[in-house]
């Protein structure tokens, strides 16, 4: 496969891939646009980086040839088996129309990576396609670029916890997260290399999972994970550095570009971690 994979310069000025730790088996793999850093261990990406470029994002026809990427063994990714017959979605990682950009041919090519199984995780039907969660906030991050012809780069993956349920040979992830990160104009008479920008949310599948033949295996997880459940519906905004210290990736840049300034949050947040903010509505966020 002749792809470029995620350019860290995309942005004018360096925006690197996460580092995972080193003792984690990772498989970099370069598609169209967009590179997924594949834990072998896990079967699943441990993150991806995409870059989207607004002024020529394309709408292409959706397609749904999910496969396998032949240049990993089949069992370093979660491929079909896991997906058939239940309530759980191919969730793109990579959204779909996230890397379709460019000339023609170059888009299509892009759509069609994205639906290679090692940019896929388990998500519930319901986390996956609601307007409130995951896709709503991907609607927000793709709108923004479209609309104001703007560059970003986004980091996305699953928060791959020693917890996680199992099903069918796979462990299901309970959260997600995602980083956007852009460029503003340096300050006068700063460097001219600092303006990266970078926000971080974190979603939770949890509450959803109910649904689907996980109940026993949840109920575990539930007893043993760090962060409690954040409800059903809910986003939240953290700080860069707790998405490194959930996901055990050095996001050294990203951590030093975060633009969010967090404050005591109302009673509604995680008791473990009173920073954190909820977002409920698009307006909340800031690019």
């Amino acid at each position: 496969m002749d792809a470029l994979g995620f350019d860290p310069g995309f942005l004018g000025t360096p925006c690197p891939l996460p580092e995972p730790a080193a003792a984690r088996r990772i498989r970099e793999l370069a598609y169209t646009h967009f590179t997924v850093l594949l834990d072998t261990d896990r079967r699943l990406a441990a993150a991806t980086a995409v870059n989207i470029d607004g002024p020529t994002l394309l709408d292409l026809g959706r397609g749904d040839d999910w496969h396998l990427d032949e240049r990993a063994p089949a069992d370093e990714q979660t491929g079909p088996e896991v997906y058939a017959r239940n309530d759980l979605d191919r969730g793109h990682l990579v959204r779909r129309r996230d890397p379709v950009w460019g000339d023609a041919a170059t888009a299509a090519t892009a759509n069609i990576d994205t639906f290679t199984y090692t940019n896929a995780a388990p998500q519930a039907a319901q986390f996956n396609q609601s307007k409130e969660l995951w896709n709503g906030l991907e609607d927000y991050v793709l709108a923004y670029a479209e609309t104001y012809r703007q560059r970003l780069s986004v980091f996305t993956g699953p928060v791959l916890g020693e917890a996680d349920p199992e099903y069918r040979g796979a462990r299901i992830p309970l959260r997600f997260w995602k980083i956007a990160c852009w460029a503003t104009p340096p300050l006068p008479g700063a460097d001219p290399t600092s303006r990266l920008a970078a926000s971080a949310y974190l979603l939770d599948q949890s509450p959803q999972l109910g649904d689907i033949d996980l109940s026993t295996a949840l109920a575990r997880a539930r007893e043993t994970e760090a962060v409690p459940p954040l409800g059903p519906y809910r986003t939240f905004q953290l700080p860069v550095t707790d998405v490194a210290t959930l996901t055990a990736l050095d996001l050294g840049a990203l951590e030093a570009a975060d633009v969010y300034a967090p404050v005591p949050a109302a009673s509604g947040a995680p008791p473990a971690h009173p920073t954190w903010r909820e977002i409920t509505s698009p307006a909340q966020l800031r690019f």
